[in-house]
């Protein structure tokens, strides 16, 4: 019953989603730890990672996909800036928005379900929006950096994808650590996200998690999540997430669920307003939400919410 009410919640409102196909590209080449974030430094980074696309947008095109190649060839545009891609299984990448060698506020978005390579543009869209409302000395780091579950699918309602991203997300961030040290480092984690960020939790050293159209975390509240980050959590008016259960049902294998409300007073996050949007819409120019989510990220206190 439960599988059947959150199957149901999930994909009234996204039917017809679907994962990325299975393109072909080459293994990225063995890239150093983040060091000192030099100019110098990360220039050389962002022009090997570069070679890492346009060898992906090669393979692409030869395997007939001119979508995905396309789509490769704008990553690959001198003017942006990854610090690690992986073409294979979907794709995986961490983009910079912002100068990160001079950054003292860094967010760090981690994003949710169905986004991949051929779903990208959201996400960085989201990123530009919020690095704009954030202003000079601060950075965005768009984290693409697991298997994003599919919206509709079994994996969705488990912890199991987010339990094989959170080391991945954890090495991440503490590589952010040693390339900023002084930097102020918050991570935003939507949807499906919040999952990864709460399982990783115990192990980052970062000023704030906050927890936006969260279905749950995987942890039954804040404290649970073991970590001296100040935990947020924040839910717009339109958000479909809200009618998802939240409860768990551990099996066999697996546990079923997330678990509790991030909103909920149990769980003892602090809440901030997210306006009037929909599940897509946080990171929207202009929007409270986007408002609020910068605030955090520079130090400062957040509307809170009302409702």
């Amino acid at each position: 019953m439960l599988a059947a009410l959150v199957v149901a919640s999930v994909a009234v409102p996204v039917s017809g989603a679907a994962g990325p196909g299975a393109v072909p590209a080459p293994e990225p080449a063995a890239l150093a730890p983040l060091g000192a974030a030099t100019p110098a430094a990360l220039t050389g980074r962002y022009a090997a990672v570069r070679d890492g696309i346009r060898a992906a947008g090669r393979a692409a095109a030869a395997h007939g996909d001119r979508g995905r190649a396309a789509a490769l060839r704008a990553m690959a545009d001198p003017h942006r800036h990854f610090l690690s891609f992986d073409g294979r299984d979907g794709g995986r990448t961490a983009e910079v928005f912002g100068d990160l060698s001079r950054a003292g506020r860094i967010a760090v978005l981690v994003p949710g379900s169905d986004t991949s390579l051929d779903r990208y543009a959201r996400f960085r869209s989201g990123a530009t929006a919020l690095q704009r409302e954030l202003g000079a000395g601060s950075a965005v780091v768009a984290w693409l950096g697991y298997r994003t579950p599919d919206t509709v699918s079994p994996v969705v309602l488990t912890p199991d994808r987010a339990r094989e991203a959170a080391p991945q997300l954890r090495a991440f961030v503490g590589q952010l650590g040693v390339l900023r040290p002084a930097a102020r480092v918050a991570l935003l984690c939507h949807s499906y996200g919040s999952v990864v960020c709460g399982q990783a939790a115990a192990g980052l050293r970062v000023a704030d998690i906050v927890l936006y159209g969260s279905p749950g975390t995987g942890a039954e509240s804040a404290a649970a999540l073991r970590t001296p980050a100040t935990v947020w959590a924040g839910r717009a008016a339109g958000d479909w997430v809200a009618h998802v259960p939240h409860t768990r049902l551990p099996l066999p294998f697996t546990t079923l669920g997330l678990g509790p409300d991030p909103l909920s007073p149990e769980f003892g996050a602090r809440r901030f307003a997210a306006g009037a949007g929909g599940h897509s819409d946080y990171l929207t120019p202009h929007s409270p939400s986007l408002e609020n989510l910068a605030r955090i990220v520079l130090g400062r206190t957040p509307a809170k919410e009302t409702r």
